[in-house]
């Protein structure tokens, strides 16, 4: 058996990939966030199956699920909301895994902020502009930041900055950020990305909080800062250009036959 850790993408149930669809369908066993998760994704699981929330579970429940299901020989189909790389929580249920000996693998999904991003029609990284995305968080409830990771050094950078998991930190996000980005710096907060729910409130660091404020949205939302959001101007991407020679184009456009 295998413990089949699948990324079920944002939210829209036609965003997983069609090995995570596959892998549901096909497990005995389905684990799943049911706070993040929806439920049109584990509606691909068997009819036979059996289908565990695991939002009000212990992480000792959820690996003697896993356990279990490994003596029975049944492969299990442990889905999170997203990309499993990303916030997902896998890590240590794999260190378990492991130490119990029980095989497992990673199906990756369609992250938030490509979703986000999808929704607001908008490039991340733009020429002239920004050609870093750095996904981070704040501090909050959560584990602290790693030292070297608070969100002043990142903002250092100037980056595209793709927060998670911070929506009720957005004061700490406006002080931190608008000495290094700007008080006019375009930011979005895109909620619930492709759910039937989506809303995206687009404004600046010195007013997105107070339209954040107002559109009541606490949770489950992504912020996105950065000039990439709303450019004055940019170059167009060498790739393309006819005098841009490389191993698929070595002579420029001008020079055909």
């Amino acid at each position: 058996m295998t413990v089949h850790f699948i990324g079920a993408g944002p939210g829209a149930a036609d965003l997983i990939t069609l090995r995570g669809r596959d892998l549901i369908a096909a497990a005995p066993l389905v684990l799943y966030a049911g706070s993040l998760v929806p439920a049109e994704v584990v509606a691909f699981a068997a009819a036979d199956a059996r289908v565990l929330d695991t939002a009000p579970m212990t992480l000792e429940e959820i690996v003697a699920e896993m356990a279990a299901a490994h003596a029975a020989g049944r492969d299990v189909a442990r889905v999170h909301s997203g990309d499993p790389s990303l916030y997902g929580a896998i890590g240590e249920q794999i260190r378990r895994l492991e130490a119990l000996g029980i095989p497992y693998d990673i199906t990756p999904g369609v992250p938030a902020y490509a979703a986000a991003a999808a929704a607001l029609k908008t490039e991340l990284t733009l020429p002239g502009v920004s050609q870093t995305v750095v996904l981070t968080r704040t501090t909050m409830k959560a584990s602290p930041m790693p030292p070297g990771e608070e969100l002043e050094v990142l903002a250092r950078s100037g980056a595209t900055l793709a927060i998670h998991l911070s929506i009720r930190n957005l004061r700490v996000v406006e002080e931190t950020l608008t000495p290094y980005y700007g008080a006019d710096c375009p930011v979005a907060v895109v909620y619930r990305a492709s759910w039937p729910d989506e809303e995206i409130i687009r404004g600046s660091l010195q007013d997105i909080r107070a339209k954040v404020r107002a559109a009541k949205i606490t949770r489950t939302a992504l912020i996105l800062v950065g000039r990439v959001l709303d450019p004055a101007a940019f170059d167009d991407s060498k790739l393309y250009d006819p005098n841009h020679r490389h191993i698929l184009r070595p002579k420029s456009a001008s020079g055909r036959r």
